[in-house]
């Protein structure tokens, strides 16, 4: 229950930003905060040009995958939370990410973000879990966190467009 009065206090502070770039990192920081991970990237949806790209992601300035591509594509086809433990056994893993910034990705979760519409935004994917394997109750509780952020999340993007 704590975890959740926590993202409570934390979606007060949330409300108080309305740049893009804050919000992100705000929650991106927040999500590693509670489930104890190194990284999180929050990846937005470009229907319009099949991408999902990050604005702001740990350790790169910006990384740019097809819809279908790698385990966050994976995530967008298939509405669905992803959980791989052994990312370099997965055909899905996209390494040359990590070859390129020198980063080791040891296991990583992806859930994705709705906006009101139910349509996916955005997929956020954190890297890394400190102290185990990503977990199922890891699953349903950044689903929360995505759920309880999305709102906030849509609006800032809505603005930017204006």
């Amino acid at each position: 229950m704590k975890k959740f009065n926590e993202i409570a206090v934390f979606g007060q502070k949330l409300m108080a930003h309305s740049n893009i770039d804050e919000v992100l990192v705000l929650i991106a920081d927040e999500a590693k905060r509670l489930v104890g991970a190194e990284r999180c990237s929050l990846f937005i949806v470009d229907a319009e040009n099949a991408l999902l790209w990050t604005k702001i992601s740990d350790g790169l300035e910006r990384i740019v995958v097809g819809l279908e591509s790698g385990i966050v594509g994976d995530t967008y086809t298939k509405a669905c939370a992803q959980i791989v433990n052994n990312p370099y056994e997965d055909e899905r893993f996209l390494p040359h990410i990590d070859k390129k910034t020198g980063y080791v990705t040891c296991n990583i979760i992806t859930v994705p973000i709705y906006n009101s519409k139910r349509k996916i935004m955005g997929i956020m994917q954190l890297l890394n879990k400190s102290e185990a394997d990503f977990t199922q109750d890891d699953v349903e509780f950044l689903t929360f966190y995505a759920n309880y952020i999305s709102g906030s999340l849509e609006l800032v993007m809505m603005q930017e467009e204006n």
